[in-house]
């Protein structure tokens, strides 16, 4: 190698030293101590894909995304699995041991039917079921009425009670799992259940079991 070829590889290592440098410099901290960029934007230091990168969005928890280990979630079996419910978060979470298989948005009850921390069972499980409590109340010619429960039904008009397709019973006073609306809020919006995604719940119905350990947390 001659000197002037050694002299040019020593100022291309010098700039991609000085490069890197900056590149670096570019990458600080919030107030938050997240990662933010020369504009203050955040930055997620996660690869794409992880449930870090996931985590690390300025929207978590209270995006409407969800999150699977595909990996994981194909060779689970109903034996392994455990519902993690965090009230906090509004976020529900298949299991297996402390490994996340899937984490998603849920709904729980408002403040005049919360949903009851404590550890449960799945008691029941059904793909079609529908509400003994809440749903529409119609008169006697069939228009719709004021009320949503089997007391406010006038003479002569009936109750249909609202759907909770994909049931997971966790109480026999009618608290379940189900696929439920999530107001885009993120805010508890039940009648003391815990609602999950249209996409989501029939995964999460197929890796669990009667008897399947269920943790609502505060």
């Amino acid at each position: 190698m001659n000197s002037s070829t050694s002299f040019l590889s020593l100022i291309a290592s010098v700039l991609a030293l000085i490069l890197a440098s900056c590149a670096n410099k570019s990458v600080t901290s919030g107030p938050d101590g997240k990662p933010i960029d020369s504009a203050g934007k955040p930055v997620n230091p996660f690869p794409p894909g992880t449930y870090d990168h996931f985590k690390a969005e300025p929207d978590y928890p209270k995006t409407m995304k969800s999150w699977k280990n595909d990996q994981l979630l194909s060779s689970v079996g109903t034996e392994e699995t455990r519902i993690l419910i965090s009230l906090k978060t509004q976020r529900g979470f298949l299991m297996k041991g402390d490994e996340v298989i899937m984490d998603y948005p849920v709904s729980s009850g408002i403040p005049s039917r919360p949903t009851p921390p404590g550890n449960y069972k799945i008691l029941e499980k059904l793909v079609e079921k529908s509400s003994n409590s809440y749903g529409k109340v119609y008169d006697a010619e069939g228009n719709l009425a004021d009320g949503e429960t089997p007391k406010d039904v006038p003479e002569g008009g009936k109750f249909t009670g609202a759907p909770m397709p994909y049931w997971m019973r966790l109480t026999w006073d009618g608290v379940g799992h189900h696929i439920g609306i999530i107001p885009r809020s993120r805010r508890p919006a039940s009648h003391a259940c815990i609602r999950g995604p249209r996409a989501v719940m029939p995964v999460v119905y197929s890796k669990v079991k009667v008897g399947t350990p269920v943790s609502v947390e505060d």
